[in-house]
């Protein structure tokens, strides 16, 4: 059985429209450079012709992964979600008690993230530090280069729908 992975409404819309342009697009695409590769004489020598059956391959592998992760994906419930505590959909105002400062950041499904706005995902190791902590608790994460920070809840919202 594969591993199912949470996704939102608006990053579901994202993954079916970025099949169908690969599907619609990109596939076409390819095929008309085949046959114009084809057209061109000796296959056997052909750089140009095994280049684009290369790319034809990848692409094919990228649709079928990206298949694969729409079947395996589940819609995340905002309306279950437990808003009293920090989960995948909720913003996070924290104090960062280590060096100061504050930041505000999003728990998103993996293919959603953005760190320019914020939006880190649900298996990073700041994430992983803080689910399940209230507003008000202190959150002790260790990160890959095992620097150690202390991070105290400030506010939890939820605002993804």
């Amino acid at each position: 059985m594969e591993k199912f992975e949470y996704i939102t409404k608006k990053g579901l819309k994202k993954l079916q429209k970025e099949i169908e342009r690969l599907e619609r697009v990109e596939r076409p695409k390819i095929s008309m450079q085949i046959s114009e590769a084809r057209d061109q004489g000796d296959l056997s020598e052909n750089a140009e012709y095994n280049a684009i059956k290369e790319a034809q391959g990848l692409l094919e592998m990228n649709i079928t992964k990206l298949k694969k992760k729409l079947i395996n994906s589940r819609i995340i419930d905002g309306v279950i979600i437990d808003k009293t505590r920090v989960s995948i959909l909720s913003t996070v105002k924290v104090k960062n008690l280590t060096y100061g400062g504050e930041q505000v950041y999003t728990l998103v499904p993996e293919g959603e993230t953005d760190l320019n706005i914020g939006k880190i995902s649900i298996h990073a190791p700041i994430s992983i530090g803080l689910i399940g902590k209230q507003v008000g608790q202190i959150a002790i994460i260790r990160l890959p280069n095992n620097v150690i920070l202390h991070y105290k809840i400030l506010e939890i919202l939820f605002n993804e729908k």
